[in-house]
């Protein structure tokens, strides 16, 4: 590097000098008008002047301050295990003054009690919040969401008053976030252990405005609050339950709509929302991209457009969700007040390329009002790009569809891992349900999850599509069975479970690209063929060329 050359630094390398996660340096940069101004990179991927920061670490003393929260981690760890939420619990208990099912060990008491001696409680319980979410993230991503999540539902959901309710509230984030300074009541459920504790002691310590309710158990299965009528229901659901309950809930009355099938877990949670929303209230429901065109969940779709209760449909940027980083949408629904008429229109919005960083307001090329009419034919597709893409002139529309399939297949190939020649055997195999039995797994929504750092969740996942478990699932009818209990995985040292792991998520992570590229590849041949056939596109000039090539050179062999 030259003298005068100045090093710049990622948000990431700002996060390891400080000893804190990525989303606490975000948090710096919105919650800091000091701090250092990018000096490099893009919007997406700034840089910062290495000296510039150290400067402002120093001056503000937050890598000296978070490096005590790292410390309390660790700590936390150690006393804990895995069970890190009733260890948020318990120092969220402490802190409020309130006894816990569990209390810290004397050390880490002590620790706690160090760490808020330089700032309130409430920074100790957020910046603890941030760093779970950012574990949960690389791990699965349960019951959390990602700030810039978060951001997007705060900013399409708005600012409301009375009460606000989240059937799977998870740590609270989206919670005890939207809805601004007029909700009176914030109510929340979810089914893990120690979660609802956890978000009423974090309203009590953060000083959030309002009175805070809730309780455990899975809202679809047990609506624990069936009386609840929300001015904005916010939800951030389990995406793709094998196995919601619908057997046992034929006859529910929450399914307004329609029966959602047995596959569309994603379309009862929008339901559920929606049932527990007041006329005019609104519920903002986070979605995976394909649940606005799957064909099993297209009749209850066109029931949503022709009631006129879905209002406006969000295309998000990939890499919001926690865990994965397929696209999600954001469907707001609102229950109407008065029968809509003929001329309905539902709000589209493309954000899917975006700066998931960025504002969130979208630009005005980025927003169409469609007709309700017009999205009720027989697929019911309502995906938003489509649909943006429509209203705008047909050789724009075509243009940009093909520069989306470039950037979708872009490194796609390189994306299906290089996999050697295996060089033993695999024989040696366990009963999923002997595991079950040992407390080693635990069975959700016909998933199996690993309780123990000895078992690596993603291997077990990847082993239950194995050709001999299909088959050991399957009935002689051709029925699958989702229940995993029956299967088999090979016995496999630790380390080399993570390895299969990791394989196995870039494969699923491949077919979420394969299948993405395919749909875009679909919408730019019907834009082709409607361009061509309404003459808004020309066939290329070569090919119109070699046409008149061929034809005057039949003529001169003539």
């Amino acid at each position: 590097m030259k003298d005068d050359e100045v090093a710049l630094v990622p948000p990431a390398e700002i996060a390891r000098m400080a000893g804190v996660t990525r989303a606490a340096v975000s948090n710096w940069r919105r919650r800091y008008s000091d701090f250092p101004q990018a000096a490099g990179g893009t919007a997406s991927a700034p840089l910062f002047a290495l000296p510039e920061v150290r400067g402002w670490l120093e001056r503000t003393g937050k890598g000296q301050r978070l490096a005590g929260e790292v410390r309390l981690w660790q700590a936390l760890r150690a006393e804990r295990g895995n069970d890190m939420i009733g260890a948020l619990v318990a120092v969220a208990a402490r802190l409020q003054g309130e006894r816990a099912g569990r209390p810290l060990g004397g050390a880490t008491a002590e620790l706690v009690d160090e760490l808020v001696r330089d700032r309130t409680p409430g920074e100790l319980v957020r910046d603890l919040a941030e760093r779970f979410v950012a574990s949960e993230t690389r791990s699965g991503g349960e019951h959390v969401s990602t700030a810039p999540l978060v951001r997007a539902v705060c900013h399409f959901a708005g600012d409301t008053s009375g009460v606000v309710y989240d059937p799977a509230c998870g740590i609270g984030d989206l919670l005890l976030s939207v809805g601004g300074d007029g909700v009176s009541t914030r109510v929340g459920q979810d089914v893990a252990e120690g979660l609802p504790d956890l978000v009423r002691l974090r309203a009590a310590v953060e000083r959030r405005r309002g009175t805070v309710r809730t309780a455990r158990g899975d809202s679809l299965r047990d609506d624990r609050f069936p009386d609840v009528k929300a001015h904005l229901v916010v939800c951030d659901p389990p995406s793709g339950q094998a196995d919601w309950g619908r057997d046992d809930l034929l006859l529910d009355p929450r399914w307004e709509i329609g029966l959602p099938p047995k596959a569309e877990s994603d379309l009862a949670w929008l339901q559920h929302c929606y049932f527990h929303t007041l006329p005019g209230g609104r519920a903002v429901v986070v979605l995976p991209a394909s649940a606005a065109y799957r064909r099993s969940g297209r009749r209850i779709r066109a029931e949503l457009v022709r009631g006129g209760v879905l209002d406006t449909l969000v295309a998000l940027p990939g890499g919001l969700a926690a865990g994965h980083s397929a696209p999600v949408h954001l469907w707001v629904l609102r229950r109407p007040v008065r029968t809509p008429g003929p001329d309905a229109k539902v709000r589209m919005v493309d954000l899917s390329d975006a700066d998931p960083n960025g504002p969130m307001e979208p630009a005005a090329d980025r927003v169409a009002s469609v007709p309700a009419l017009s999205l009720l034919d027989e697929d019911a597709d309502l995906t938003p790009s489509r649909h943006v893409a429509a209203r705008q002139p047909g050789p724009v529309a075509y243009r940009k569809a093909r520069q989306e399939l470039r950037e979708a297949l872009y490194g796609l190939g390189d994306a299906l891992p290089d996999l050697p020649e295996g060089d033993r055997d695999i024989t040696a195999t366990l009963n999923v349900n002997e595991l079950v039995r040992g407390g080693l797994v635990e069975v959700r929504d016909g998933r199996p999850v690993s309780t123990t750092d000895q078992l690596d969740t993603d291997f077990l996942v990847g082993f239950l599509r194995s050709a001999a478990n299909t088959r050991r699932n399957t009935s002689g009818s051709g029925t699958h069975r989702a229940d995993p209990r029956g299967a088999r995985v090979p016995q496999m040292e630790a380390e080399r479970q993570r390895a299969y792991g990791e394989v196995f998520r870039e494969l699923e992570s491949f077919v979420q690209r394969l299948e993405e590229a395919a749909r875009i590849g679909r919408r730019a041949v019907d834009l082709a063929y409607d361009g061509l056939t309404s003459g808004t596109l020309n066939p290329p000039a070569r090919t119109a060329a070699r046409s008149e090539s061929t034809r005057t050179g039949r003529k001169d062999d003539e």
